[in-house]
């Protein structure tokens, strides 16, 4: 006998657009510009005291938007939080219509994860916050890429289901991937999709995916939601940087071909510039990766720590974080190489300069005694 469908009565998609707007965010600056409608994230679990936010995003409310579906225009709650590491997450909440089954919200999944119009509301809505924050913002610049993710975030699920229930009673594999064919999954693919399952007591449930997330959550908290968009805010910034260095290592080959050396290098290293904007690339990611890193401490083994380092896991922010390590170190190697060679031009013009005097100082000499 099947089991019977689990029924939302209330629910709502979390449909998160994740940008790198600028260098750093003022945080204290927003909060002013902002006045009384912005707000600090905190944590609200009980012993989410083991999750640290040295500098919690702010937040604040965007009002409500009509956003195009197949079914029809929904009404969604759209709510900006800003990072001080200069990324922007909007937030959409699209409501979940009370008596949806899981059948019924695949479908509603699989066109939120890849909604057009979802991602064009998104973008106007970020223009509108960009102009309201310009005044906080430091080395303002626009990446063509973002991140995204959804949680489907239940309350309520009729009859109440344990986590367990819940799990044997819903295909929850196929509604994080928004699999709506005929043909079932394979077990090896479902246990891949839901291995990263959590529940703090039997009536909660977690389940992380790559790219989204199912949580039910009957206390109405949204910790977890909050936690998966810190990790996706970090994932954003990891590949942001990772792109901006492979631009610049490809642009110092480049320059450094272009520039060959010649008689003129005795006089000034054709380096120098490339040297200084280097530097600054290299001072910049510091400070980056000291703001991405301290955008969240753990300090215990509780629940939310262990949910949030599965999501960190799932999403490949260590990969991402390596590979940017790994071109960081390249770019101090190559930053070394080249103040070399600006280095060696200066000793170069100096010693030269040296002989020159030498010389000048040897024909002098001779002058005198061609004068007596």
């Amino acid at each position: 006998m099947p089991a019977e469908p689990l029924i939302l009565e209330k629910a709502s998609a979390l449909c998160y657009r994740l940008y790198d707007v600028a260098d750093e965010i003022d945080l204290e600056k927003v909060r002013r510009v902002l006045a009384q409608d912005a707000r600090r994230l905190k944590l609200s679990r009980e012993n989410s005291q083991y999750i640290q936010l040295p500098n919690p995003p702010v937040a604040y409310e965007l009002g409500r938007r009509v956003l195009a579906l197949r079914s029809g225009p929904a009404t969604v709650d759209a709510t900006a939080r800003l990072f001080d590491h200069g990324a922007v997450s909007l937030i959409l909440a699209v409501p979940i219509p009370e008596g949806t089954t899981l059948e019924q919200l695949t479908v509603l999944a699989d066109e939120l994860y890849d909604s057009q119009a979802l991602e064009a509301l998104a973008s106007e809505l970020l223009e509108g916050v960009r102009k309201t924050i310009a005044s906080a913002v430091r080395e303002r610049h626009t990446w063509e890429q973002n991140e995204s993710y959804t949680v489907l975030f239940a309350e309520r699920i009729r009859g109440n289901p344990s986590a367990e229930e819940a799990v044997a009673r819903a295909d929850l594999a196929r509604l994080l991937l928004g699999e709506v064919g005929s043909k079932p999954l394979s077990r090896a693919e479902s246990e891949a999709v839901t291995q990263y399952r959590f529940s703090y007591t039997e009536e909660d449930l977690a389940v992380i995916d790559w790219n989204s997330a199912f949580v039910y959550e009957p206390s109405g908290s949204r910790d977890i939601p909050d936690l998966l968009e810190i990790a996706n805010a970090q994932l954003l910034e990891f590949r942001f940087y990772d792109e901006l260095l492979d631009g610049h290592i490809a642009r110092i080959h480049d320059q450094v071909q272009a520039r060959r050396q010649g008689l003129g290098s005795l006089f000034r290293s054709p380096y120098r510039d490339l040297v200084r904007e280097t530097l600054s690339t290299l001072v910049d990611l510091n400070e980056f990766i000291e703001r991405v890193e301290n955008s969240l401490k753990i300090i215990g083994d509780f629940y939310l720590a262990k949910v949030y380092e599965a999501a960190v896991r799932r999403l490949r922010i260590p990969a991402w974080q390596a590979s940017v390590t790994r071109k960081h170190h390249l770019l101090e190697q190559t930053y070394g190489l080249l103040k070399g060679e600006v280095d060696t031009a200066r000793s170069l013009t100096l010693e030269a300069t040296i002989v020159a005097l030498i010389v000048l100082e040897i024909a002098m000499a001779f002058l005198r005694v061609f004068e007596h």
